[in-house]
């Protein structure tokens, strides 16, 4: 079975950082792309940041430079860095991957940026 288990988030203030984590099982981790979501309150989801399996990035852009993802196949994770974090960052995280034509997510990890 794939699963996907997201950790990390957090209480935090602006400007503070964060590391998320997905850990996966169930397939190969390191021949797939690993996507970050997020949804905030009211709003719909909307996609953050892609690694795929040769460990090129793509972020959308509002997190540019201050959101990094990675991975380490040795240990079936991707993490998602966030620094310099905003009120509006503020969401339930989530990672995806597209397995055998499916959409599989986990249950995702809240953020929550105030001051």
């Amino acid at each position: 079975e794939v699963q996907l288990v997201e950790s990390g988030g957090g209480l935090v203030q602006p400007g503070v950082s964060l590391r998320l984590s997905c850990a996966a099982s169930g397939f190969t981790f390191k021949n797939y792309p690993i996507n970050w979501f997020r949804q905030a309150p009211g709003k719909d989801p909307e996609w953050v940041s892609t690694i795929f399996s040769d460990s090129r990035t793509a972020y959308v852009d509002a997190v540019k430079g201050r959101f990094t993802i990675s991975r380490d196949n040795t240990k079936n994770t991707a993490y998602l860095q966030l620094n310099s974090l905003k009120t509006e960052d503020t969401a339930l995280y989530y990672c995806g991957v597209v397995y055998a034509g499916d959409n599989i997510r986990g249950q995702g990890t809240q953020v929550t940026v105030s001051s």
